[in-house]
Order: structure tokens, then sequence, then C-alpha cells
């Protein structure tokens, strides 16, 4: 099981402050992606990410053909989703070298083993790139001041336990005019499993535990992308919904793909608990046929390093519009 959302709106120096509370245990986390990577049928249970990996970087294809992004970091790279998905890009962005960091040695060696075997292309001639791999961890990020002309990070920051100081990192790491391009799971991701879990606790135990990690709102994440110095700061959102034959299917694609609770304060589910779960989730959101709805809230966030370039709103008082 995974995710809780809809947090209180809190002020924006409140909002920072909750955002960067110790949540979720990394190492286990590391632990859940080792296992997963490690698996024969992974690739199987990649469908998730490879969509959210190309729909993030169709982005570029909205940038002005000028922009070139020879040095380009991929944090939280798994087993090489954004590589791919650079291969498709309408544009040539003259890219020469992708760096690859991920906290799971089974994640980076499956990539390792796939750019090796097939050598890694971008843009419509099929550039060739060169590819390195980075065990590190996206939370204690070591990148060189200014070194980056684009970081992406594609579903990786739902489960950062300090979001502003990571992305002031990544802000520190681009070069002026750097561009940031990030997606991650959003609040209102698998709502249905959260209402099916609550109606579950309430019918035997006469409570509500927590078997979902929190997971961040638009609004938090607006909030991030202005505190952190990026510049020219755009957040939006895209619900992805995928049918599945019941609730236990839809929690081994989790599991497989890396993805179950990692709450530091995370309720153990019974299998009694589970049993009810899977029933109410059936009964409530279950279509003619019986499959049961995923949907998974993609936010999405695009940031550029400050350049005397972009454009600045005027001084107040001014009487000029900009």
């Amino acid at each position: 099981s995974m995710l809780l959302p809809r947090r209180r709106p809190a002020l924006p120096g409140q909002q920072l402050r909750r955002l960067s509370v110790q949540v979720f245990d990394r190492a286990l986390k590391g632990r859940q992606r080792d296992a997963a990577a490690a698996a024969a049928d992974f690739d199987r249970y990649a469908y998730l990410r490879d969509e959210v990996a190309n729909r993030l970087v169709e982005r570029l294809d909205d940038i002005h053909d000028s922009y070139s992004f020879p040095e380009v970091v991929d944090l939280g790279s798994g087993s090489g989703h954004v590589r791919r998905a650079f291969g498709a890009v309408g544009n040539d962005r003259h890219i020469r070298r992708l760096r690859e960091f991920d906290m799971s040695p089974s994640m980076l060696e499956r990539s390792r083993a796939e750019a090796a075997s097939s050598p890694p292309t971008h843009g419509p001639e099929a550039r060739a790139l060169t590819v390195e791999h980075v065990l590190a961890d996206e939370e204690v990020l070591s990148l060189e001041r200014e070194s980056a002309d684009l970081i992406v990070s594609c579903m990786g920051l739902h489960w950062v336990n300090d979001l502003p100081s990571t992305l002031r990192n990544i802000r520190r790491a681009l070069k002026p005019n750097g561009l940031f391009l990030g997606a991650f799971l959003g609040g209102e991701t698998l709502a249905e499993m959260r209402s099916s879990f609550v109606l579950a606790d309430l019918e035997r135990r006469g409570g509500v535990s927590q078997h979902m990690s929190p997971l961040v709102s638009v609004a938090d994440a607006g909030a991030l992308l202005q505190a952190s110095g990026l510049a020219l700061p755009t957040v939006d959102t895209e619900i992805i919904s995928i049918g599945y034959p019941d609730a236990w299917t839809l929690w081994h694609h989790l599991r497989s793909m890396g993805e179950s609770n990692a709450n530091l304060r995370r309720s153990a589910s019974s299998l009694d608990n589970m049993l009810a779960a899977a029933a109410a989730y059936k009964e409530v959101y279950g279509d003619a046929d019986g499959n049961v709805p995923g949907t998974f809230q993609v936010i999405y966030l695009i940031g550029w390093a400050p350049h005397e370039s972009q454009q600045r709103p005027l001084a107040r008082g001014s009487g000029q519009i900009s």
C-alpha cells in the first residue's frame, strides 16, 4: 500500500518547514528499489515511469531550438527511463553527456547493461551521447556548482524527505539559464486506495491507520519552486488512470515498481485489513467488468537558473507595465 495526501493549506514558511521533515525511510526505499530492479520481469512494471519520462522529456520540444543542453543530469534515474525518452525528442539538443544518479545499485546495473547493448542516442538524427552511472542518493546531492545545463528528475522526488534543500541544490548545480524538469506523484494519487483503506480501518478497527505515504499537493509544489530560487517557475498536473483486475494486482504492481510504502511511521496491514480494503475497492470503484482504477496524479515542475537575459517584473511604483 502507498499514499496519504490532502493536508491542510499552510503559509509559505510553514509549507517549507513541513516539507523538510523526516517522513521516509530512505534505506528501506533503496532496498525496495533494489529488489524491484533485481526481478527478472522488472521491465513489465516500468510502464508508469516510462510513460511519465516520455511526457516530461516531450516538454523540451516546447523550448526554442536555440537552447542546447550538452551536460545533462538525471536524478533518480532508475533503469534509464529518461535516457530512453531522449531518443524520441523532436529537436536536437546537442546532448553530449548524460549522468545518471540513483541510490539503487541494481537499477544502475540494469541501465548500464542496456546502454552497453544498445548505445543511447537522442533527437531526430540519433546523435550518440555518453552515459555515466553514479551511485548516489538524490537527497544528498554532491553536484558541482554550475555544472549542468539540464537536470531532470522523473518519479523520484515524492520519496525525498527534504524537498526544499534538494531543489536548492539542483538550482546551485545548474549553469546560468540552465533548465530543471521534474515530475513526481502528487497528493491525489491513488485516492481510491486511500478511501478503501479508510473504509476497511473504520469497519475492522474503528479508527484509521497510516497505510500510505504522504505526497505533495500542487500548491506545495508551487511554493517549493518559488523558494528554490529557480526563475520562471511553471507547475502543471496530469492524471493517469490505469485499470487493474483487482486491488491485489495493483498492490503487486506497486511493489514490483519499487513504489511500496516507505513511511517511517507506517502501519503494518494485516491480511484481514487487506481483504477488507480490496473488497471496499471493488465495491466502491469497480466497473461492470470488475476492474478497478488506479489513478496517478503527476505534478510537473519547470524552472530556470536565473540569467540576465530572462524576463523580470519591473520595479514596483515604476508606472510601467512589463
